[in-house]
């Protein structure tokens, strides 16, 4: 677990990374004063809201842990900022009106069902983000995801299918492979501003 003096570095690690491209369309180096926890290798995204509407403006990610946990929030941000297919690409004008989010994951382990009628009941909304993959095809959410929208478990399995550009009843088809993940989640409260630990019931 990170503290929240870890958490709020994090987050300005990836601002910084973001303005700095905007600057100088440069790349920045890891901080040299950064603790040793930062070096570890953790899957990890980077989810940039507007504000005060809270819309979401890019959310990009390495669900594995194959990078430094420093060097993927920067390749993070950069590819939520600039790389996200869905948005237009972050401007210097929006860096100040953005609220930057940061989701440190752990490692995504199979879900082990009998059938999977089961996996509804294996799934606790607001601790677990999920996976899907079938075939060419997956898609993932994040833990607060299903909170956000309000989904039970069905609904949640039934959006991550159609994320992967599946039926949504694909969850069902036993050569469907369904991981779980959870995170630790921290954001800014207004860009710019406070940092906090975002915790959900469960």
């Amino acid at each position: 677990m990170y503290s929240l003096e870890e958490g709020t570095k994090l987050i300005k690690i990836a601002r910084e990374a973001i303005a700095t491209y905007l600057r100088s369309g440069g790349q920045i180096d890891p901080p040299h004063d950064i603790p040793d926890s930062f070096l570890e290798k953790k899957g990890v995204f980077v989810t940039l809201n507007s504000y005060p509407g809270h819309e979401l403006k890019g959310c990009i990610g390495l669900p594995y842990p194959d990078k430094e946990l420093v060097r993927a929030v920067i390749d993070a941000a950069l590819a939520s900022a600039f790389e996200d297919p869905r948005f237009e690409s972050v401007d210097e004008s929006e860096l100040d009106k953005i609220i930057v989010e940061i989701s440190i994951m752990t490692v995504p382990e199979k879900i082990k069902v009998k059938d999977p009628e089961g996996y509804a009941k294996k799934i606790v909304i607001g601790r677990d983000g999920l996976i899907i993959k079938h075939g060419w095809n997956s898609g993932l959410f994040l833990p607060q995801v299903p909170v956000e929208q309000e989904w039970d478990e069905e609904e949640y399995l039934r959006n991550l299918c159609f994320k992967a550009g599946l039926p949504g009843d694909a969850w069902q088809d036993p050569k469907v492979e369904i991981l779980s993940f959870q995170a630790q989640i921290f954001s800014e409260e207004m860009p710019n501003g406070k940092v906090k630990e975002e915790k959900f019931k469960y």
